[in-house]
């Protein structure tokens, strides 16, 4: 989300607008009072206050020297993106415009940015969560800025919009300015739980690359990012209680996530603002624990079209003597460590085959009525685990909808089919607090093609030209923009639903792939989860979106293109 500019105040053109995250249409700051440029030597002043910030989740205590470093840290990379990352918006107007100060004109600097932190600092009449992550940016035309926040995280996201309000000069030496000032922003995100949902075990993308994505997810103000780190295909994760984990179940040896190279992610994720956390999913996808304890797993090395929805087949036994003890302590090595970063931990839970238990010895069966206690039970064992790290369990909606299972209280269901199941409607009706993210709109692998070939032998394949997949079609970044979560939703139940995540499933994703299935419609989603959900794009919002895209391939991101550009030149002339 680039110029939050949404509760923007002080501003005519602006003052009506609700929460928008990412820039407001250049054009219409085309006549502003003052432009404004920063100092090479701008420097950064911190007023900290003595208390409580809310953070990832959990209320914890910030110390002066943790918030000032953390504060530190994102102002000199908030004055390296303005200096250094800023970009000349000319394909924003049209040929031969002028959209830029005279390289002659007088400048005034920003020499100095205050920033105060205080928790009675006046922000709105704001929830704790809100609050945390609240801000407002005033900038006077002679100069003087001005960031008021209640905690760290608030100021994290005020430095990114900083960065946001500035523009390359196309004259190199006349460095980066701002057109918006005077102004005051107010602003505070809609939702408290913004993520992403990243697949790193069917294909291998490198913890570098996740590091790079969270810096691209704090531009965009997402504050939860979900590897999805094991499953039938691979199993990438270290687990030194386990070793034979990764040594057999990840691709080769070059694929491991080590424990130091989760360690580094969280640790980014944290300097960011962004939560990391892990979901193992469990009983199924488990093929790739077969690969290093054969005898834990049912249904391994069959053929998989009637044991699994994707190759290889193979879910962890459900009876079995040894599974406890198995899962308690991969989960005690794995938790003890994550914990450190977040008070989340997700246990997957989703797609569970009932055949598979046909050939599982200690089961026998594939009735529903057989497994259901046996899911119970296996679901309540891994929470209990979960609990003992004081972590927030989150599972995959099937756990309710599809077994019935009785939950905690503080369980996370969180929902992702679409086309007209109203899995969301039926856990809100539950009571269970929730996250949204259909596949019919925020599945970003969707429209892509099956990655399933055809079987020459079997003339009854059901792989066919045009060889679509089962989400199809492509969710382009307007659908994504336009979804509406909580259509239907009584608002006495609202409350309930703790955000969203936008999901990346890697079939056809790996590292060399990554930006662009991600970037720029990531950031739609990140506007409906930071502002609000059922707004209609509309040209002001290409424009926007066109800005952020700018600033992501400034910063080394392969975004693809939001609109051709001579729409972007030549406002009004691409509307039908």
């Amino acid at each position: 989300m680039a110029l939050r500019a949404h509760r923007l105040l002080g501003r005519s053109v602006a003052s009506t607008e609700a929460g928008r995250a990412w820039l407001v249409d250049h054009m219409a700051f085309a006549q502003c009072p003052a432009r404004l440029y920063a100092s090479d030597g701008l420097l950064g002043t911190f007023r900290l206050a003595l208390g409580y910030g809310a953070t990832h989740g959990r209320v914890m205590s910030f110390p002066i020297s943790f918030r000032s470093t953390l504060l530190q840290s994102a102002f000199e990379r908030m004055k390296y993106n303005v200096l250094r990352r800023s970009f000349v918006p000319g394909k924003f107007y049209p040929r031969g415009a002028q959209f830029e100060p005279a390289v002659e004109d007088e400048k005034l600097y920003i020499e100095r940015l205050l920033i105060e932190e205080h928790s009675r600092n006046d922000l709105g009449n704001l929830g704790r969560p809100e609050k945390s992550e609240a801000y407002t940016i005033e900038v006077s035309k002679d100069g003087h800025a001005l960031i008021k926040i209640a905690s760290p995280l608030g100021g994290l996201h005020a430095l990114e919009t900083f960065a946001q309000l500035f523009f390359a000069h196309s004259s190199a030496s006349s460095g980066s300015y701002t057109p918006y000032a005077p102004l005051l922003i107010r602003d505070y995100p809609t939702f408290e739980h913004r993520g992403l949902n990243l697949d790193i075990a069917r294909n291998w993308i490198s913890p570098a690359d996740v590091m790079r994505t969270i810096e691209a997810m704090a531009a965009n103000k997402l504050n939860k990012l979900h590897l999805h780190a094991s499953d039938a295909q691979s199993w990438p994760l270290e687990i030194p209680a386990h070793p034979d984990l990764a040594i057999k179940g990840a691709y080769s040896q070059e694929q491991i996530w080590h424990t130091g190279d989760l360690e580094a992610v969280q640790l980014h994720g944290e300097y960011y603002g962004v939560d990391v956390f892990v979901e193992i999913d469990l009983p199924g996808h488990t093929t790739s624990i077969g690969n290093a304890y054969p005898h834990l797993v049912t249904a391994k090395d069959v053929p998989w079209p009637e044991y699994a929805l994707e190759p290889p087949s193979g879910q962890l036994q459900l009876n079995s003597s040894e599974v406890p003890p198995f899962i308690e302590s991969l989960l005690h090595d794995l938790l003890t460590r994550t914990s450190r970063y977040t008070s989340l931990f997700h246990l997957g839970g989703d797609e569970l085959n009932l055949n598979a238990y046909l050939l599982d010895p200690t089961v026998g069966s594939s009735s529903h009525q057989v497994l259901q206690p046996l899911v119970q039970a296996f679901i309540c064992h891994v929470i209990s685990v979960a609990a003992t790290h004081s972590l927030t369990v989150i599972m995959w909606e099937e756990m309710v909808l599809d077994w019935n299972l009785t939950l905690p209280s503080n369980v996370v269901v969180q929902t992702w089919r679409g086309s007209g199941d109203d899995a969301l409607g039926t856990i809100l009706n539950r009571g269970y607090k929730t996250l949204f993210g259909s596949n019919t709109h925020w599945y970003l692998d969707c429209g892509h093609g099956y990655f399933v070939d055809p079987d020459p032998s079997n003339p009854d394949s059901p792989i066919q030209s045009p060889y679509v997949d089962y989400c199809s079609p492509y969710k382009n970044w307007r659908h994504m923009y336009a979804y509406d979560p909580l259509a239907g939703v009584a608002q006495s139940q609202r409350y309930l639903i703790l955000g969203g995540e936008v999901h990346l499933w890697g079939e056809l994703t790996d590292s060399v792939n990554l930006d662009g299935m991600l970037w720029p419609r990531v950031s739609a989603a990140a506007e409906v989860l930071w502002s609000s959900p059922g707004t209609k794009p509309d040209e002001s919002t290409t424009r926007r979106l066109a800005d952020m895209r700018e600033r992501l391939v400034m910063k080394g991101f392969s975004a693809g293109v939001v609109q051709i550009e001579w729409c972007l030149r030549y406002s009004g002339g691409c509307r039908l």
